[in-house]
């Protein structure tokens, strides 16, 4: 299994747990999640399953807090049976599905009773009840137990506990030669309704997004869930990734459904109708942000809110001892990941740029890390050097290609280099080179 794929699981599984972690729940409020989490029908990566099991749930969840809540432990583990058939294979959920549309009113036992008696499954069929009623469910041969939608307001307990986010057209300033639209991208907390960040972009992009949540989480901490809308600016695998890295959830609305995100909609109704025409003499985008950052800063954080009859500062302050700091790495965990293969004169190829790797990754596959306004900056994480395991581990940064000294480095038979003179011309053999002493195998992050 790819890492990317692994990686997607994990995310996967994540989402799935997180209304089950860090959160105290009445034991009734706990079997409502966990009820509606196995009854539900899930689109998993890399398994054409639809359905996850209360066993398996809790597997995930144990498994989670054993490890102390690292994203890794939910990534694939390979199976002891591996290589064995389950109980229930494609073609027996086939034979069954068959049987239950040519017998639709018979009961569940009855069913069972035909397919034994058909040779469709044998004596020691062991599988649940209910994995045979989801089964039949998911095709639509069960009656319909749909339940109207509940819409009731809510609102979290804590400061933190959700953050929610959107994105609104803004006005037209001059940029780049012509008028440009802006798009204000802005991070509401769902308990007191202050604002982490709010910020107005040029594009209405994920690496615009992303700037946005990075300096509201530096400012006010780690949000326990991130809710946003189901748009592409709100959808990568590096955000997905960043986020569960820091133990956030990262949930999104359905399409068409906007209810859940009512709180930044307000915000936006607000900003429109009290800070836009506050903006209209502003000729840049500078000038946008200064009164966007004025207004939240000396008007709205200090105005008692409608809803909770407190102003939306003093009301988050009141809980600081529930807020989780962000870690002094916070952006390393939303850098970029690309793959590449290390070629044999130890080139990598990124962006348009190349870069030395060491020499023990020649001929293979690694993953490089980087931040798009920063290519000088890339480490290469790949596999350690004989291990067994998969494990991989970080090689420290890649050095940016030097063909000039390159021309005039020699290798010597005993794999001595030496560094010819700028006059002396480098030998016909020699195909890419190192800098470093022999006895070095792989380079040091110089920074």
């Amino acid at each position: 299994m790819n890492k990317e794929l692994a990686e997607r699981i994990a995310l996967f599984r994540f989402g799935v747990i997180a209304p089950l972690v860090d959160r105290h729940l009445s034991r009734g409020e706990r079997e409502r999640v966990i009820n509606e989490i196995v009854t539900g029908t899930w689109q998993i990566p890399g398994s054409p399953r639809t359905s996850i099991g209360r066993s398996t749930l809790e597997k995930w969840l144990s498994r989670y807090r054993a490890s102390g809540a690292d994203i890794e432990s939910l990534k694939p583990q390979q199976r002891s049976d591996k290589g064995s058939c389950r109980s229930l294979d494609s073609e027996t959920e086939a034979a069954l599905l068959t049987l239950k549309q040519e017998l639709r009113d018979y009961s569940l036992h009855a069913l069972l009773s035909q397919a034994r008696s058909r040779g469709i499954i044998n004596s020691q069929f062991r599988v649940s009840k209910q994995s045979i009623y989801r089964l039949f469910a998911r095709h639509g041969l069960n009656a319909s137990t749909s339940h109207p939608v509940d819409r009731r307001k809510f609102e979290t307990e804590l400061p933190n506990d959700m953050w929610q986010s959107d994105c609104m057209h803004g006005p037209k300033i001059p940029a780049d030669g012509r008028m440009r639209k802006t798009y204000l991208f802005a991070i509401i907390d769902d308990h007191s309704r202050l604002i982490p960040h709010a910020q107005f972009y040029l594009h209405e992009n994920i690496e615009c997004f992303r700037d946005c949540l990075l300096a509201a989480l530096e400012k006010r901490g780690l949000p326990r869930r991130l809710y946003v809308d189901n748009g592409s600016a709100f959808r990568t695998h590096q955000l997905r990734y960043g986020c569960a890295r820091l133990g956030i959830a990262l949930l999104h609305s359905r399409p068409g459904i906007p209810e859940g995100r009512g709180k930044i909609e307000r915000l936006f109704r607000t900003v429109r109708s009290q800070l836009m025409p506050l903006l209209t003499q502003a000729t840049s985008l500078e000038e946008l942000n200064t009164g966007l950052t004025e207004w939240v800063e000396e008007d709205y954080h200090h105005r008692e809110h409608s809803s909770t009859a407190q102003t939306p500062l003093k009301r988050y302050l009141a809980s600081l001892h529930a807020l989780r700091a962000a870690p002094s790495d916070l952006r390393e965990h939303f850098r970029v990941p690309a793959r590449r293969k290390v070629d044999k004169d130890r080139s990598v190829s990124l962006g348009g740029r190349l870069y030395e790797a060491p020499v023990g990754l020649i001929g293979q596959w690694v993953t490089l890390l980087y931040h798009k306004h920063d290519p000088t900056r890339v480490e290469v994480i790949a596999q350690a050097s004989g291990a067994t395991d998969r494990e991989e581990r970080s090689y420290g940064f890649l050095t940016p290609l030097d063909t000039g000294i390159n021309s005039r480095v020699r290798r010597t038979a005993g794999r001595d280099i030496d560094l010819l003179p700028a006059d002396e011309p480098a030998h016909d053999s020699y195909r890419g080179g190192s800098l470093f002493e022999k006895t070095s195998l792989f380079q040091e992050d110089s920074s």
